[in-house]
């Protein structure tokens, strides 16, 4: 994973510097549905934390990129925005409370797929008897491979992602394409669950 967090991380820290700090689709999805204590898991720049906070979420937001997570920091302070912003290794994350909306975006693809799924679970385990978690990941069909470190990445087989919420209430499950750098495309599902009040 680290070839990708030193991809990103240089990427942030541009982005930053220039002010860019538009929400992308999946992040305007996403804000439909945060209430309450809202975990931002491989927050980038926080974006999405940000609007959550101004609706008046508690935002818990976690990612491995220095610059980001400053970034954060830097705005949330000036906002006076209710975010706590840290440095966090997704491999190695252990839930430590539990949250009513929790958001994944862009970030599973990064690990390999068995250390992807024990996290997946892990983040399933987090969210409280009615809450919404919103995962998006890019599938198989992507062509764009330049920010994946060659040794760790999953490309999930679409049905899978949406299997691993067997049990769940799947309130939206979407497929898009978009086109990337030298001919390529990345292709995406996201999927937003609501977990039931017993899960079997």
């Amino acid at each position: 994973m680290k070839t990708s967090v030193e991809f990103f991380d240089r990427q942030f820290e541009q982005q930053a510097r220039a002010h860019v700090f538009e929400l992308n689709p999946f992040e305007v999805l996403a804000l439909e549905f945060a209430r309450g204590d809202v975990l931002d898991f491989g927050c980038g720049l926080g974006n999405f934390a940000v609007a959550a906070a101004r609706r008046g979420c508690r935002v818990a937001a976690l990612d491995a990129s220095p610059h980001a997570i400053e970034s954060l920091r830097e705005r949330a302070t000036v906002e006076q925005l209710s975010i706590d912003a840290q440095l966090a290794d997704a491999t190695a994350w252990q839930p430590h409370q539990e949250f009513d909306t929790i958001v994944c975006i862009g970030l599973l693809m990064f690990i390999d797929c068995d250390t992807a799924e024990a996290l997946l679970r892990r983040l399933q385990g987090a969210l409280r008897p009615g809450g919404t978690m919103i995962v998006n990941v890019l599938v198989r069909g992507t062509t764009f491979m330049d920010m994946f470190d060659p040794d760790a990445y999953c490309l999930f087989e679409p049905e899978r992602l949406t299997a691993l919420f067997a049990g769940w209430d799947i309130v939206r499950c979407d497929d898009e394409r978009f086109p990337a750098p030298h001919e390529t495309v990345k292709v995406f599902r996201t999927v937003v669950a609501r977990r039931p009040a017993a899960v079997s």
